[in-house]
């Protein structure tokens, strides 16, 4: 039996050791969810299967059903059509209410933004040696493919697999980049990074500091950009896309239907949005999403970073930590949840 073949055979009642072999097994095949689908599997392997409860708990508070439904409940930000004065009024409800919103005339081009789709379909489409070349869980490697970072240490698997690609602040050299990629994601990477340094400054003075603030504490000076494919599962109702939980960034830039989402060390006047994905529903459509992940400069930064005192006479809520504090914090628990909670202070 291949390995594939003893992922998708969808035991798992032995207990965890058994559970660790399929995780390992599915692992081995280095080419994803992806690689169960072009299998031919009708059954999701066990290692994907939620509990029933998690799974109503997530349905029974998800998103409005309908397109114009859920449009009608984002906010939506135009960065050139007002008064700036009213655009950083608008930020600041949306982050202190919602947690994201939708950006519209940002400056990205929409032929840049359709290239890195379907540069990513490609990639995710293309030969399973180009995937199994790129597979690695070590984070050392500036591009790497896998499915779910965090496979060995949630608790159900997501039908989903991501192309990770830290492009700040050192980029990696255009050959590491997979070839159906490599003409888009840098000038993709570049687009971002000046929108995100746009809504940086608007969060800013919508926070009552200068409109250097955030950027001044280092909060874009990295970037990961996180490319997810979703294939078609054959049991959606079985399991999820992404299991809910929030960014470990300053700042998210989301490629998908033109929404983003952010997560700012705020003293919660700004939410840190709690989001989750569905498993793909669809016959025979893969879905696609692109997360950059603005951050400090993780490898290099030092510093302490905690609730913003300036311009808030509100005591602090969380303690100071440095960034690799809470992202290692973040990797060790897996995805679900919120890993800020973690350093919140008790009162």
């Amino acid at each position: 039996m291949s390995a594939t073949e003893t992922a998708a055979a969808g035991a798992g009642t032995g207990g965890h050791d058994d559970r660790l072999r399929e995780l390992q097994a599915f692992d081995d095949t280095k080419v994803g969810v992806k690689g169960l689908v072009d299998a031919g599997v009708t059954a999701i392997p066990a290692i994907f299967r939620h509990p029933p409860d998690s799974l109503q708990s997530l349905i029974a508070t998800s998103p409005p059903s309908s397109a114009d439904d859920t449009a009608a409940a984002i906010p939506v930000v135009d960065l050139s059509g007002a008064p700036r004065e009213e655009v950083i009024a608008q930020v600041r409800h949306a982050a202190a209410t919602v947690g994201f919103f939708q950006v519209v005339n940002h400056g990205v081009a929409g032929e840049l933004m359709a290239g890195l789709l379907a540069g990513i379909r490609r990639f995710n489409e293309g030969p399973p040696e180009a995937k199994r070349r790129a597979y690695t869980r070590d984070r050392a490697y500036k591009v790497r493919f896998n499915s779910n970072f965090d496979l060995f240490e949630s608790a159900a698997a997501n039908w989903r697999d991501t192309l990770f690609c830290d492009l700040a602040p050192d980029p990696p050299r255009r050959e590491e980049l997979p070839e159906p990629l490599r003409d888009v994601m840098l000038e993709y990477g570049d687009a971002a990074t000046a929108l995100a340094l746009r809504v940086l400054e608007l969060l800013s003075e919508s926070l009552g500091l200068g409109s250097g603030h955030l950027r001044e504490m280092g909060c874009a000076e990295s970037l990961n950009v996180v490319s997810h494919y979703y294939p078609p599962c054959p049991e959606p109702h079985l399991t999820l896309g992404t299991s809910r939980h929030t960014d470990p960034s300053f700042l998210t830039v989301l490629l998908q239907d033109g929404m983003g989402g952010l997560q700012l060390v705020s003293n919660d006047r700004f939410r840190s949005v709690e989001h989750r994905v569905l498993a793909n529903r669809s016959r025979d459509t893969p879905r696609l999403s692109v997360a950059c992940f603005f951050n400090t400069d993780m490898k290099r930064s030092t510093r302490l970073y905690g609730p913003i005192a300036e311009g808030s006479d509100d005591p602090p809520l969380f303690r100071s930590v440095t960034a690799r504090e809470f992202i290692a914090r973040f990797y060790s628990k897996g995805l679900e949840g919120r890993p800020l909670d973690h350093f919140r202070l008790q009162h």
